[in-house]
């Protein structure tokens, strides 16, 4: 991960593609707080816990991360745990999930983050590949799934 060429998979980690309640990332970032937990999440992503996607996606469902970490650890579905975010912070509107799921899906393509997208490619030696052009392409190549063999319908699962 971050700078290494060799992809990195991560048990238990799923596809930032992976939709709960129709909301991309948030089982993703269920899947960190778990592994963390376990001691299983790897140094480089526990730099970043809370920040980033992480941040983002708490800060649109107005929700402490810190809080849904300790209820994530009390255990419960992602369904269940998007209901307590619901519940707890806000219930987005239909097209307030639309927004966010077009917003966060394409960071990295075109925006004040492609830089930084540049950079990592480079880093883990995946300048050559053009077709990676947002953070979830790069975060699904980089843990070994190829956004090449996916499709919309895809579960963001490891073949």
């Amino acid at each position: 991960m971050y700078g290494c060429a060799d992809p990195m998979k991560v048990e238990n980690l799923r596809s930032p593609y992976v939709k709960t309640g129709e909301l991309y990332y948030f089982a993703r970032m269920i899947d960190k707080i778990r592994l963390h937990a376990g001691n299983l999440l790897p140094a480089d992503y526990q730099q970043v816990l809370g920040l980033g996607f992480d941040g983002r996606t708490c800060r649109f469902l107005r929700v402490d991360y810190k809080e849904f970490s300790g209820r994530v650890l009390q255990g419960g579905t992602d369904e269940e745990l998007l209901q307590w975010c619901f519940t707890r912070g806000r219930t987005p509107t239909d097209e307030e999930i639309s927004m966010w799921n077009d917003w966060v899906r394409k960071k990295g393509w075109r925006d004040e983050t492609s830089a930084r997208l540049k950079k990592r490619l480079e880093e883990s030696g995946f300048q050559d590949r053009a077709d990676i052009e947002t953070m979830f392409d790069y975060l699904d190549l980089d843990e070994g799934r190829d956004p090449r063999h996916r499709t919309w319908d895809y579960n963001g699962e490891h073949e």
